[in-house]
């Protein structure tokens, strides 16, 4: 597992979206119900709802709502929240891929042409830009919450395929089907996680001028704000 530096370009981060408390609990609403739809609400033997769960408390989510949108997810009348991404070209000739979970596929078309009216780029055919892509499993662990050696032998042994060490924290890549047994590997080695999630990490970057930089910018902080979006990816080199 040799340690690429590709972690500093993986994800515009979204600080200024998710400051917003309210969003950001609308968000793991929202992922407790897919959870819970896809897996059941067990979850002991729900991996994607038991790592929701943890994500939520470390929000904060109080756990009146967690029981709450569980016990409504597994109702018939709820309806689902469908995971998709929108491809665009953004300013330059970058890729942007959008991470989407909605109950109204209508809205989020809707959403992205008026971005794209606003901010600029074109929304792309599908596979277009994915293919410069590559979906892995991330997980970041604080330097000071493990022993390296210690920690790279066991998530070797859980299936990780790559790890970084940078200044603050570890980076841990997995193939995204090996996210969730790595990740309850370091649980159960007591090892807290700053992050666990899928990213989209370019294979290719594009190099942009100050302007260029600016205007995609302007459009990714323009698609992060939708409530119906995730996360943005970008393969524009910083």
């Amino acid at each position: 597992m040799a340690g690429h530096s590709k972690w500093a370009n993986i994800k515009h981060r979204k600080e200024k979206a998710d400051a917003k408390k309210g969003k950001a609990f609308s968000r793991i609403t929202k992922e407790i119900i897919s959870a819970v739809k896809q897996g059941g609400p067990d979850p002991k033997s729900n991996p994607k709802l038991r790592l929701v769960l943890q994500k939520a408390r470390a929000a904060n989510l109080p756990n009146d709502n967690i029981e709450r949108n569980i016990k409504k997810a597994a109702s018939a009348d709820q309806a689902d929240f469908v995971e998709m991404s929108y491809e665009l070209y953004g300013h330059g000739g970058v890729g942007l891929i959008v991470d989407i979970m909605t109950d109204n596929k209508n809205r989020v078309s809707s959403d992205m042409r008026i971005a794209t009216n606003k901010r600029g780029g074109t929304i792309a055919n599908p596979g277009s830009v994915m293919f410069n892509f590559d979906r892995k499993g991330v997980i970041q662990v604080l330097r000071k919450n493990a022993e390296e050696d210690a920690l790279f032998l066991a998530v070797s042994e859980a299936g990780a395929e790559d790890f970084e060490v940078t200044e603050e924290v570890y980076v841990i890549t997995t193939p995204p089907d090996a996210l969730y047994q790595v990740k309850e590997k370091l649980d159960a080695m007591q090892i807290p996680c700053e992050e666990a999630s899928l990213e989209m990490i370019p294979k290719v970057y594009v190099e942009c001028d100050e302007e260029t930089a600016k205007a995609n910018e302007a459009l990714i902080e323009w698609l992060e704000a939708l409530d119906d979006v995730d996360a943005v990816y970008h393969n524009m080199k910083n």
